[in-house]
């Protein structure tokens, strides 16, 4: 019975060639049998049974009928227990139920990776395009992510296989240590742990070897077209006048490149793979070039290196890389890559292409963000208006909410342009049940309230920083007759109005003194209050923070907000950037703050009661106000 349980095992894989052993080992089983054990139904046959009625390939092959005796047997055991097609009946319903929910919570996973069941090997980073971007800057960008957290979720949740960090360090003329250190702390920042970090230089010895066999067997040639002739040859589909060297030429040629000689420098090697493939990424790519600058890793042992191309196939089938997940804008390089591993005889590696992520008013082009790095449109790198990993995470993002957005997203071929709002409203959920909240006043043109019937000697009362979540514990608030009112606020009272004074109770309204000033007609100078705390708190309009002018330190702190930095929701190839920049994208507001604030830490995130969320992005130091970033949460005008 046990061997028969493990047999149906066998037969829940979605790919064909995965069953199509154990359907024909049952069908030899089954030849002069009607059950599968003895001669009654027993649980063998339900067990079997069901495991093809449940995988889609399996039933689609045994409907087929070419595997006689199983295609006999599943039918009689269909006729013969009608029960059996209410209990699938049963069972679907309740699927597409799940599915409907799971359609609601997110993206589908069920990609029908193949060959799953021998473990999983995933790799990060990333993309052709991306290798320079990350080598010369070191920082990872919201496109990035996708890529990171979707190898991540493969790897680690899908299947609890293994994630490579490999860093493509083929270029000495670019390489820089330092961009290792920013990649590795970015995957941190997103809570990626790579279970093993790697480096293409690892295997120098293995990719030179590999490019000797590529030549002698004429799969390979050395070229030295100069580079503008070379790329009009590859445009037009003209053959190079080099490609039918023969190996020994082509050799001799590669082993100057390896001595680094003043002829080396001159060539390249070039794989033989097509002259005029419509696909132009199959039209004979470099895949060695030589360089005589050291390397950082490997010192002046080298002076020829692999191209990405070439370099990425080999060493994900030398790694045991089982799955490449890469984006769909390099699907005219898959046939590139499978290439090189049929044409070097390797291990072959399955490719998931999924869209990269693209957002409204931003921009991922690694050029233009560098534009905008070196002209001090932004601060640097970590920029929180700046699509990178730091800058989200500055402006307040929080690592759970960057992955369930992202991985929301799923690996979906389809391309879409997000909007931000969504980002963040997904990041509201996270922090809104656990940021303490606080009270702040504008200083500009602030109100001081005298209150009538408040006690005259200025005291302090314990209050829930809180009022969901008693776990973050207590705050003081001060009470005393003399209060702080925001200028908007006091511009909506009417004269007798109540109102409510949040963590206080209610007030009457019995004066507003206004500016003498004919400039300045509306502004509130002075208003008078008289508490009236057995009113009902429900009953009143408007109900406003406040601070007390006794009774605590009050803590200076500059507000600051941000827009987007550009103003078109999608920037075309053909337009000029700089004629879509925010002219204006950065704000700062002065305010004062209860006296808790004195005790945040940096990146404490918070919110100040009616005003919204904040991230500490400096602390209060005296004679310094704290810088507190605002954090989107989601609604229309909320700008990155």
């Amino acid at each position: 019975m046990n061997e028969w349980i493990n047999r149906a095992l066998k037969l829940s894989p979605i790919d064909f060639k995965s069953v199509e052993g154990p359907l024909h080992e049952l069908d030899s089983h089954l030849t002069l049998r009607s059950y599968v054990i003895g001669y009654t139904l027993s649980v063998a046959d339900l067990c079997v049974w069901g495991a093809i009625r449940g995988n889609k390939v399996a039933y689609a092959a045994v409907k087929k009928g070419s595997m006689l005796n199983v295609s006999r047997w599943f039918r009689f055991i269909d006729e013969t227990n009608p029960w059996l097609a209410a209990a699938v009946q049963s069972l679907n319903t309740h699927a597409q139920e799940r599915k409907l929910a799971k359609s609601k919570e997110g993206a589908s996973y069920d990609i029908a990776l193949p060959n799953t069941e021998k473990g999983v090997v995933t790799r990060f980073p990333p993309e052709p395009s991306d290798v320079t971007y990350l080598r010369e800057r070191g920082y990872l960008h919201i496109g990035h992510a996708k890529a990171a957290l979707l190898n991540d979720y493969f790897a680690h949740e899908m299947y609890k296989g293994t994630l490579i960090c490999r860093f493509d360090d083929t270029n000495p003329s670019k390489e820089k240590e330092e961009f290792q250190d920013a990649i590795v702390e970015d995957l941190a920042l997103m809570g990626i742990k790579p279970d093993k970090t790697t480096y293409t230089s690892d295997y120098f010895t293995e990719l030179h070897q590999y490019c000797i066999t590529a030549l002698k067997e004429g799969k390979a040639y050395a070229d030295d077209t100069e580079q503008l002739v070379m790329r009009d040859e590859r445009m037009n589909g003209i053959a190079s006048k080099r490609r039918d060297a023969s190996a020994e030429e082509n050799l001799a040629r590669f082993e100057e490149m390896r001595k680094g000689n003043e002829e080396g420098v001159r060539w390249c090697i070039r794989a033989k793979m097509s002259v005029d493939n419509p696909n132009k990424a199959m039209r004979d790519p470099v895949i060695y070039r030589c360089n005589p600058l050291p390397h950082h890793r490997t010192g002046e042992k080298w002076k020829i290196y692999p191209t990405y191309d070439f370099a990425c196939p080999i060493v994900d089938s030398l790694e045991g890389i089982t799955h490449a997940l890469r984006t769909i804008e390099y699907r005219d390089r898959n046939p590139q890559y499978e290439w090189m591993l049929d044409a070097l005889g390797l291990r072959k590696v399955y490719i998931w292409d999924f869209s990269r992520m693209n957002f409204i008013r931003t921009l991922l082009s690694k050029r233009k963000l560098t534009k905008f790095v070196d002209s001090k449109v932004v601060w640097g790198w970590d920029d929180p208006r700046f699509p990178t990993i730091r800058g989200i995470r500055r402006r307040g993002m929080t690592i759970e909410a960057l992955r369930e957005f992202i991985l929301k997203q799923g690996p979906s071929r389809n391309i879409v342009n997000l909007d931000w709002t969504l980002f963040w409203a997904t990041n509201k959920k996270y922090i809104d049940p656990v940021a303490p909240r606080h009270t702040a006043v504008i200083k500009e043109n602030v109100v001081t309230a005298t209150v009538k019937g408040a006690r005259i000697a200025p005291y302090t009362e314990d209050k829930p920083k809180h009022g969901k979540n008693p776990d973050l514990g207590t705050k003081k608030v001060a009470y005393c007759p003399s209060i702080l009112i925001d200028q908007a606020d006091a511009q909506g009272f009417t004269q007798d109005e109540e109102i409510t004074l949040m963590n206080w109770g209610n007030a009457i309204v019995r004066s507003i003194t206004h500016s003498l000033n004919p400039l300045h007609l509306s502004r509130v100078t002075g208003l008078e209050l008289e508490l009236h705390l057995q009113g009902d708190v429900k009953k009143t309009k408007q109900k406003i923070t406040w601070l007390a002018t006794e009774g605590q330190e009050l803590i200076p702190v500059e507000l600051v907000d941000f827009d987007y930095l550009i103003t078109k929701d999608k920037i075309e190839e053909d337009d000029n950037v700089d004629d879509f920049l925010n002219p204006k994208t950065e704000f700062r507001t002065e305010a004062f703050a209860d006296g808790n604030v004195v005790d945040l830490q940096k990146n404490d995130i918070i919110q100040f009661e009616r005003k919204g969320y904040f991230r500490v992005d400096q602390a209060y130091q005296h004679g310094k106000p704290a810088v507190m970033f605002s954090i989107p949460t989601g609604k229309a005008n909320a700008g990155r």
